[in-house]
Formats: C-alpha cells, sequence, structure tokens
C-alpha cells in the first residue's frame, strides 16, 4: 500500500518537543521516523544526546540512531547516503517522517549536496603555504576571481572554506558554485510538507534549564565519565555538555559552574537553529505553547490532510 503523505519534516530548536511530536503522529499515520540529529548516530552517549527511551525506539521503528561508536566520524555525506537508502526502500510503501534540529542534515536531505571527493593534498598544502606567506587575504581575492558567487557566500577569514572552494577549482575546473548547484534533494524529486516548531524565547529557555537539570539527575556526569574511556571523534567531541563535564572532572570547574556552562552552552545553540530554520521560507511554523505533544500532532495532521504537498 502506497503511502497516503508526503514526506514530513518535522524541525526547530532543541527542547520543543520534535521527538515527543513526531512519535504522536507517527502513531497517527502508521509512519517511520527518521532522525536527523547529528549527535544521536553515536551509540554511547544516551543522556547528553535525550536519546529516545527503548519503549520508545521499540514502538516505532526509528532510522539514524546509534549507528557508529563516538570513536567515529560522521559527515553530512555519509549521512545523505545511509538516508537515501532508508528512502529508496521504504518509500512511498511507508510514510515517513523526518524529524531533527540539525540544520546542515535537514539542509542536504532536501537541497541535495554534491560530493566534493577527497581533494588534493598538494593543492592543500600549497593554498596553506600561500596564506602562511601572503595571508588569507591573498587567497581569499584568488577566489574572488575563479568564484566571484562563492566568495560573496564566504567569509573573508574562513580559511577551511576558501582553501576548499579553490581545491574545487582548480581540481576539476569548475567552480564550486556551480557544482553546488547540480546538488538535487528531497524537494525536487518528492512531495514534501516541512513543519517547524516554535516556542517562545523565554519559556523555551526555562525548558532548557530544566531538561538541563534532568539530565544532570539522570547521570550525565557518570556518562562523560564513561564516553572518556573512548578517543572521540573530532565530530563526536561536538556533542553538547561533553566539554563542560569534563572540566568538573578534571578540578577546572565546580559541578554548578558545568551546569551553568551546559545551560548557557545549549541556549546559545537554539538560538543558532532557530536563526538557521526561520531563513528556510518553505517551512510551516507552529506555536507549541501549552499544547501537548499529541495536540501538536493532531494539528500538523489537520495540516497534512487539508492541503496538497508543499512546493516552491
Amino acid at each position: 500500500m502506497n503511502s497516503r503523505y508526503p514526506l514530513i519534516f518535522i524541525v526547530g530548536p532543541t527542547a520543543t518537543g520534535k521527538t515527543e511530536i513526531a512519535v504522536e503522529l507517527a502513531k497517527k499515520v502508521s509512519a517511520e521516523i527518521i532522525s536527523c540529529d547529528s549527535m544521536l548516530v553515536y551509540k554511547e552517549p544516551v543522556i547528553l544526546v535525550n536519546k529516545p527511551d527503548k519503549e520508545t525506539l521499540g514502538d516505532i521503528k526509528h532510522y539514524m540512531i546509534g549507528l557508529v561508536s563516538v570513536e567515529e566520524d560522521f559527515d553530512v555525506y555519509r549521512f545523505k547516503k545511509e538516508v537515501d537508502e532508508i528512502v529508496k526502500e521504504n518509500y512511498p510503501y511507508k510514510n515517513l517522517i523526518f524529524t531533527g534540529g540539525s540544520g546542515l542534515y535537514i539542509k542536504v536531505i532536501l537541497d541535495g549536496i554534491f560530493d566534493e571527493g577527497p581533494g588534493s593534498v598538494q593543492l592543500r598544502q600549497g593554498f596553506i603555504k600561500q596564506a602562511q606567506e601572503r595571508g588569507v587575504s591573498f587567497l581569499y581575492n584568488k577566489l574572488k576571481e575563479v568564484d566571484p558567487e562563492a566568495s560573496i557566500k564566504i567569509n573573508p577569514n574562513d580559511l577551511r572554506r576558501i582553501i576548499r572552494a579553490l581545491e574545487v577549482y582548480y581540481s576539476t575546473k569548475k567552480p564550486i558554485s556551480e557544482r553546488q548547484k547540480e546538488a538535487k534533494g528531497y524537494w525536487d524529486d518528492f512531495p514534501v510538507k516541512i513543519f517547524g516548531l516554535f516556542l517562545d524565547r523565554k519559556l523555551l529557555y526555562e525548558r532548557i534549564n530544566q531538561r538541563t537539570e534532568a539530565m544532570f539527575e539522570r547521570g550525565a556526569v557518570q556518562e562523560v565519565e564513561e564516553v572518556k574511556k573512548y578517543t572521540l571523534s573530532k565530530t563526536a567531541e561536538k556533542i553538547l555538555g561533553i566539554s563542560q563535564i569534563n572540566n568538573y572532572l578534571s578540578g577546572k570547574h565546580s559541578l554548578a559552574n558545568a551546569l551553568d556552562e551546559v545551560k548557557k552552552n545549549t541556549r546559545r545553540f537554539a538560538k543558532r537553529q532557530f536563526t538557521w530554520f526561520r531563513k528556510d521560507k518553505r517551512i510551516t511554523w507552529i506555536d507549541v505553547e501549552r499544547k501537548s505533544p499529541g495536540r501538536v500532532a493532531e494539528e500538523i495532521l489537520n495540516q497534512l490532510k487539508s492541503s496538497g504537498p508543499q512546493k516552491s
């Protein structure tokens, strides 16, 4: 039996209830859930990444959760490749809900990403030497000459992205701005509906503070002690809370200070998430204040029933 609904995306800042709402909606439309959270791919952390509990994972099939060890790097290219396989195997035979707050992961699914390849070590080293000898501005001016469109989007001081854009141009003889336009995502090929969860900033920050306190009560510190036994990959090092709790464990800060720092960094992260998503005009926003996950799921379902697939 073919899916009755488009691909459904539920996005927004952390602590807006995306997981709970996605689960409630999945029950209503017999859907499976694809996580678009860059840190839920790791096996070991549970509390720090707010991983759904075993009961939830047992009730509703979830994908892209607990795939790799924290010792492994995991990037958007691998994410897109694995999600493509999941969609190919299941849609339109099943309803699928994508949910998460990792804006870049959502974007590559919706809009695609071109494979930049491994790059040229020789070219990269040459550009690094030029930057050291003549400054980052020299490379940026070179980028403006060969790819003015890309130079507008890249910060003049972002050496890594400047070098990568130059690498692509000099190794493929094609500007990275043109290569990026070749990418195609699900927005081009499937019916899609995107819902964003919105909550007043003050209330959102209160939720974040409460959830962080609950994480510490559940054993976040002990979890970091366990995770420290592994050699963390560069991507796993970015899990919110690890750095701050490590500072407590090493005696640099008090437990109270670590808790406050995790709260503060999570609030900043939520602000960046909302800034990212609100730029996307394809998103239908839903205010979740004083609404249960079930009520929000019902609101989304009503919108799905009353309108066709959202397209540009």
